[in-house]
């Protein structure tokens, strides 16, 4: 089967069975089948509402997929109360309870099917979840550890049937009580400006399908105060990790290494909306400011530029010897592209296959109502962008990114994801030298970007540069703290930190982008290389075992891909993994 044919991503697996179904079975089939439905509506609903699908229903077992793990977590402990509301309503011999499995890595997609090692952890973690329960895998653990107020019970390393390697596993709990583990406070630079978050909106209107208004506002003063020189602005794809409020204020900054924090809350009323802004120093929650605005529905676009102005004003009576800078100055779109804009973001990060590309669907909407809009042009470069990443550049996808990147600079030279788009393809086609001069540019725009700084690192690391790149992963790490693809960036981290001789920051980089994603098979690479070097053989022997269990089919191809500028630096990783070849030969280059 060709390789085309399928698309890897990494996605989080919820494995869900139902506790004493055959039992039921046995006293009333049909009470047992309807009971079952029932509840499995409600698994549904919870799923669908946390941006998660339900597939793969099997007897009494479900299967559903989130794009994030919190999504995960926050669906299941939402229908597991709901269920054992229900039970509590019938008979103690009619209760139906149900367990959950989850765990987080690398799939391989085809079709509406899942098909991987990481299902069938989830599976198998399931069968050791207590009733009424959730167990979940360290992967997913270190996902959501620091953003929800749960506790966490270690069962350590556990042999899973099938599963040819230890997983360690943990049984969540949703509480008001002390967690397993503290946030990590994030150290800051007191040389620095405080940075600011902007958490997702509350959506008060009471309709599902009015989330993406409220997550729409929120990004949309998100991108006007990355405009703004001199404020770090952390990545929406870390600050919306935190729906859960339970965490409060000051452990929420500190796990987002930020000092203050923008919330908001919209409700919808009779031809208007009613939006109340907050913002609040994470250091000692304290109100800062707070204000409500009440605006005609035709205007929701528009409310941004009035809050966003009045935000930056707060801040610089906060921060000292401040530039004074205007921003939010961006084009003005209709109503109805704006909210198609919005809604294929939405879409896009609930992540599953599904939503995606119901946000073509509206993008291309957007599209014909007004095809010179500078952001219908840059979600659309994404969305290609993404699906041509997946694909490694296979097909025309980097060439579509290209057009849309450059008609949108044509009408807005001042947005920094056209720049960051070009510099990303420029990386993917090895021309590094190109891309530093796109993200060159988005970093003069938007200093905040994380994207722009990860891929400015990766361009100067292709380049021979690792000195020049580790800050810059750095940065993009701490703009970005819980970023679902970061990784991808620890990966290169960890590469730089090889290449400046740092071993011990490289095991470090590589280990937490293990953390992350297990199965990334770059990062383990790069530690085992680091090991080596580092005169830890034993441990880069064991390293190297767990990377061939992982990678059976694995060839230094795969390595030799990697376009840097120089062969060199490509023969001087492969040389670091052969140090720790187990007969003490060197692994020759294989088929690709």
């Amino acid at each position: 089967m060709s390789e085309g044919q399928y698309t890897r991503q990494v996605t989080t697996i919820a494995s869900i069975d139902a506790v004493g179904f055959s039992r039921l079975m046995g006293i009333d089939d049909e009470f047992a089948v309807a009971a079952f439905e029932e509840r499995r509506s409600i698994i549904a609903e919870s799923c669908d509402a946390a941006g998660g699908r339900t597939f793969g229903a099997a007897g009494d077992s479900i299967m559903a997929e989130f794009g994030t793990p919190i999504d995960a977590l926050r669906a299941a402990f939402d229908f597991q109360q709901r269920i054992v509301d229900l039970n509590g309503r019938v008979p103690g011999d009619r209760r139906m309870p149900f367990r959950v499995g989850i765990n987080t890595g690398n799939v391989i997609v085809r079709g509406a099917s899942l098909y991987g090692d990481d299902v069938n952890i989830a599976a198998r973690i399931q069968e050791l979840a207590p009733t009424d329960g959730l167990a979940i895998s360290e992967t997913t653990w270190n996902h959501v550890r620091d953003k929800v107020a749960a506790s966490f019970t270690d069962l350590g390393e556990r042999q899973l049937k099938n599963i040819a390697l230890p997983v360690r596993i943990f049984v969540a709990n949703r509480g008001d009580g002390e967690r397993a583990e503290a946030v990590p406070r994030r150290a800051a630079d007191p040389a620095a400006p405080p940075a600011v978050a902007v958490l997702p909106f509350q959506n008060e209107a009471g309709a599902q399908e009015f989330d993406y208004v409220a997550d729409g506002v929120a990004e949309d003063i998100i991108q006007g105060l990355c405009s703004t020189r001199w404020l770090p602005v952390i990545a929406r794809e870390s600050s919306f990790q935190f729906r859960d409020k339970a965490l409060g204020p000051r452990m929420t900054g500190s796990a987002l290494g930020a000092r203050y924090l923008v919330d908001g809350r919209l409700a919808r009323g009779s031809g208007y909306f009613d939006l109340v802004i907050t913002l609040t120093d994470a250091a000692n929650e304290r109100l800062v400011w707070s204000r409500g605005f009440r605006r005609p529905l035709d205007e929701v676009s528009l409310v941004n530029d009035e809050i966003g102005g009045q935000i930056v004003s707060m801040l610089e009576k906060e921060v000292e010897r401040v530039e004074q800078a205007r921003t939010f100055q961006v084009p003005w779109e209709s109503l109805e592209t704006w909210q198609l804009v919005r809604r294929a973001r939405w879409h896009m990060q609930r992540r599953t296959r599904e939503d995606t590309m119901l946000a073509l669907d509206c993008l291309e909407e957007a599209r014909r109502k007004a095809p010179n809009a500078s952001a219908v042009l840059n979600e659309l470069a994404w969305w290609y962008f993404w699906r041509g990443w997946l694909q490694a550049g296979a097909g025309d996808d980097l060439d579509r990114v290209t057009d849309f990147s450059r008609k949108s600079l044509l009408m807005d030279s001042q947005d920094a994801r056209p720049h960051a788009h070009l510099g990303a393809v420029a990386i993917m086609r090895g021309q590094p030298k190109a891309a530093i001069e796109h993200l060159h540019e988005a970093l003069q725009i938007n200093p905040s970007f994380a994207f722009a700084h990860s891929a400015m690192g990766s361009a100067h690391l292709l380049l021979g540069d690792a000195a020049t790149a580790i800050p810059m992963f750095r940065t993009a790490r701490r703009l970005s703290p819980f970023d679902i693809y970061g990784f991808h960036n620890l990966g290169e981290l960890a590469a730089a930190c090889c290449f400046d001789r740092r071993w011990d920051d490289a095991i470090a980089a590589a280990e937490a982008s293990l953390d992350l994603s297990p199965r990334y098979f770059y990062a383990r690479f790069l530690k085992i290389g680091a090991l080596a070097r580092s005169d830890r053989m034993e441990e880069a022997r064991r390293e190297k075992a767990l990377f061939h269990a992982y990678h059976p089919d694995f060839s230094l191809e795969r390595v030799a891909w990697i376009p840097f500028a120089e062969k060199s630096a490509t023969a001087f990783l492969i040389d670091n993994f052969n140090l720790a070849d187990q007969d003490g030969g060197a692994i020759e280059f294989g088929p690709a």
